[in-house]
């Protein structure tokens, strides 16, 4: 605490003459500079733009200053401290097969691959790299051994980048053609799963014919879990103990059957050998199976250098840390390898390891887990792959008989995308910017690109940021790696963070234990002192013991006329403040008279200058083009212009430009809208002046011919889409005309963010159809003629059938006729004949 007086009194001393010249705004001034505060060289330069003078002789004068500034030349330039940011390639050998590839999108080391320095605050230093490449392959096409395939490049880079500020660098992906493969099939073999290891033996070979389809250097494993043998997860009856079930064998926790192989004929054979086994509890051991199959790698037989597969098969859920404790089991899982002759020996002493541990574990060994498990337990695995990098889920189904195509659709997922991550630490930030495979877009923020094929080559730009300096000075070199998740293969960066200065350490000419400067009593560092623990002051002339007792005011308030020292926010001891220091590590109270602090700024939505600069000794350093108090008002006018407008106003003479956007009036006539103030509910918008310009360019017609159009039409050209529609969110405005030739077209403009006018048009035009009139006059004297004819035609077959039928009617009766065709059957004689019976034959 002590150590650290001398520079604050220097600067109270440096106030003091300002005073008495008649500088009476100096602590105003010394505000709007962020390095005038910093009173040594470690916490100067962490600033940016700031740098330090170490000249021993350099009198009153601020030590820390802004190189930028034209008047901070008086430091001698070999007595400045301002380190570059500096990046070295170490090692950056060529991609596996992808040398073209490479070259075409920025090169290999030796053709020139990119790196580019920025920061994030302005800096005072240019940013600058050296390229060392060492073992850069010769070999092209095939005939990669493993240990020569490469996926990324570089593999190692050194980087001295100081605090608050950023670095970007690129480095390249490529998904090798032929590269090996790990499968590990980790089943489970209680009785449920009887019917899924049967089929699992039949489809063995299948599987293993699949995956060298996609590999030649294929290899395959296999193993199977049960659970813990003790109560409550398995019967402790010595019966069920030798067979809890028929036809099964004594329970376990996990066993290795089969070490990873080329020999994939063994696999259905080890898999049909397997007996089941049972459990009491619904949920299974799997657990502590991942675990020993990730961690066991010699055992297991993991390669190096290979694509590493773990088919984790259940239909059940699982135990995690913590359900030891049922079994009486409470020795936390050591996430170490426990096999011995292929079996788990720790299953029964240590409990089941945490979903973190396996995430952990995963990670450090590369490995790609795939769940395949039943439709019952899909949505459970589903979220515990959200927790498990590189983990996949995949839906099993009842016996098993899919498990062909799920390895071999999952594999395909897992090699066609890639995912950068890293292992930074709090301190540092890293942003991944990439275009992936669409070439005519630019970077995003992603550091995940799928659809890789094989020689496809992705292109990350990684964006470094020392957000603060870590307090241990231990962690100011730190090992970061860089990684495409599940694959064994990595950018290692040596980060050397430049928070202190080489004249703060022994060996330094600027550094002298017990100098005269400090009269005996501290270390001359960088120009200043640094007093021992009984000694405080600007060259260490204040002895605590002396001042024990003395209050000292003197240098402790910024004018006469103020009655608080150092302002209420600290103590004063021996002529100097010294601050108070806030429960919040991130809030200082700092100043000669212990003025400013960095918390007490406007804020807007909750952020401290709204996020777009700096608060310094209470007051917002904006960044361009921010002002106001909180930094949330736009101070440029530009985007309040409409473009294209000739003597155009500002917001177009009807509104008023306040940070940076137009806030439109309201007249008689109603209140003007639209994002420059050019819509109003009585006036002409600007479809007109667009009009003729979209006809000549879009369709060919209108009344500018080709040469008009290409001399007056230059300000857009329109884009065609199939339907225009106004979009408001991006305030479009809508017209629509008809042309010369009754035809309709509509288009819409708006300003895109660089204030220029974008103009989209439909395709075609909305013509009515050509009437034929001779053609129609034609056609109805035909319609008459045909329909007259056809009516006629119709009469007369009409009256045919009735005539037929009458005829025939007259035919039918003619032919049932009962008497002779000479009598006229209504004929009767005149005369009339009666008989007598009774006289009959009597005269």
């Amino acid at each position: 605490m002590y150590r650290i007086r001398m520079q604050l009194i220097r600067n109270i001393i440096l106030f003091l003459s300002f005073v008495i010249i008649g500088n009476a705004q100096v602590p105003e001034k010394l505000t709007q500079n962020p390095c005038i505060a910093k009173s040594n060289c470690h916490d100067c330069i962490q600033t940016p733009s700031c740098a330090w003078c170490y000249k021993p002789d350099f009198g009153e004068r601020a030590r820390c200053f802004q190189p930028s500034n034209p008047g901070s030349k008086s430091c001698p330039e070999e007595y400045v401290w301002n380190p570059d940011n500096v990046l070295q390639v170490l090692i950056a050998r060529e991609l596996s097969k992808a040398h073209a590839a490479v070259g075409s999108a920025g090169g290999t080391m030796e053709s020139g691959w990119s790196v580019e320095g920025s920061s994030s605050h302005s800096s005072s230093g240019s940013s600058s790299w050296s390229s060392h490449s060492h073992g850069s392959s010769s070999s092209s096409g095939g005939g990669f051994g493993e240990s020569n395939i490469v996926q990324i490049s570089p593999q190692k880079v050194n980087l001295k980048l100081r605090a608050r500020q950023s670095y970007s660098f690129q480095m390249h992906y490529t998904q090798a053609e032929d590269y090996p493969v790990d499968l590990y099939y980790l089943m489970d073999l209680s009785k449920s799963m009887e019917d899924d290891k049967d089929k699992l033996s039949l489809l063995g070979n299948l599987l293993a014919e699949s995956m060298r389809n996609i590999t030649s250097n294929f290899r395959l494993g296999f193993g199977s879990f049960v659970d813990k043998v003790v109560m409550p997860y398995v019967s402790t009856v010595p019966k069920k103990l030798k067979a809890p079930c028929q036809d099964c064998e004594a329970p376990y926790g996990y066993r290795n059957h089969m070490t990873l192989s080329t020999d994939t004929s063994r696999f259905s054979t080890m898999v049909k050998e397997a007996a089941v086994s049972g459990n009491l509890d619904a949920p299974e051991g799997g657990f502590d199976a991942i675990m020993q199959a990730v961690v066991c790698r010699d055992e297991i037989g993991w390669r190096e250098q290979a694509r590493r597969l773990l088919v984790f098969s259940t239909d059940a859920g699982f135990h995690y840390a913590g359900d030891g404790k049922l079994g009486g089991i409470v020795k936390p899982n050591d996430g170490m390898c426990h096999l011995e002759n292929g079996l788990y020996t720790h299953s029964s002493l240590q409990d089941y390891p945490s979903i973190s541990q396996i995430n952990l574990k995963v990670k450090q060994n590369a490995i790609n887990l795939i769940f395949a498990v039943t439709e019952e337990q899909i949505g459970v695995y589903k979220k515990l792959q959200e927790n498990i990098e590189g983990a996949f889920s995949g839906q099993l189904s009842n016996d098993s008989s899919n498990i062909v195509d799920l390895v071999k659709e999952q594999y395909q997922q897992i090699s066609s995308t890639v995912e950068m991550k890293d292992n930074a630490s709090n301190n540092i930030k890293i942003n991944y910017y990439s275009q992936c495979l669409d070439e005519s877009g630019g970077d995003k923020k992603t550091n995940k690109c799928g659809n890789i094929k094989v020689g496809d080559v992705i292109t990350f730009r990684v964006e470094i940021e020392v957000t603060q300096c870590p307090k241990d000075p231990k962690d100011w070199k730190q090992t970061l790696q860089i990684y495409p998740v599940g694959l064994n293969e990595s950018l290692t960066i040596d980060l050397e963070m430049l928070c202190s200065c080489p004249c703060e350490h022994p060996g330094h000419a600027g550094y002298i234990e017990q100098a005269d400067e400090c009269r005996g009593f501290g270390t001359f560092k960088c120009g200043i002192c640094e007093c021992d623990h009984s000694h405080f002051g600007r060259y260490c002339e204040c002895s605590a013991s002396e001042m024990e007792n003395i209050k000292n005011t003197l240098g402790c308030r910024v004018d006469n006329s103020s009655t608080v020292d150092c302002s209420g926010r600290g103590s004063c001891v021996c002529g100097r403040c010294e601050c108070n220091v806030r429960s919040n590590e991130e809030e200082k109270v700092y100043g000669n008279f212990c003025e400013c602090d960095n918390f007490s700024c406007d804020r807007h939505e909750g952020k401290i200058c709204s996020g777009h600069g700096t608060c310094e000794c209470g007051v917002c350093q904006c960044e361009e083009p921010w002002g106001g108090a909180a930094c949330d008002c736009r101070m440029s006018n530009e985007t309040c212009f409409a473009p294209g407008v000739l003597d155009g106003e500002i917001c177009s003479g009807h509104g008023e430009c306040k940070c940076g956007s137009c806030k439109c009036e309201s007249t008689e006539e109603g209140r003007y809208s639209g994002r420059y103030c050019e819509k109003c509910p009585t006036c002409s918008d600007r479809c007109e002046e667009f009009k003729h310009c979209v006809q000549c360019q879009m369709y060919k017609t209108g009344p500018l011919n080709e040469e008009e159009c290409a001399k007056n039409c230059t300000k857009f050209t329109p884009i065609g889409v199939e339907q225009v529609e106004a979009k408001e969110e991006n305030d479009e405005n809508l017209c629509a005309f008809y042309d010369e030739d009754d035809c309709r077209f509509a288009y819409v403009y708006y300003f895109d963010e660089h204030n220029k006018v974008v103009v989209k048009a439909q395709q075609e035009r909305e013509c009515p159809a050509k009437v034929f009139l001779l053609g129609i006059v034609l056609g109805v004297i035909a319609a008459i003629v045909f329909m007259g004819l056809a009516i006629l035609l119709l009469w007369k077959l009409l009256t045919t059938i009735h005539d037929r039928r009458e005829f025939a009617k007259f035919e039918k009766e003619r032919m049932m006729a009962k008497w002779d065709t000479g009598e006229n059957p209504i004929y009767r004689q005149a005369t009339s004949t009666f008989k007598n019976p009774t006289y009959a034959g009597k005269g």
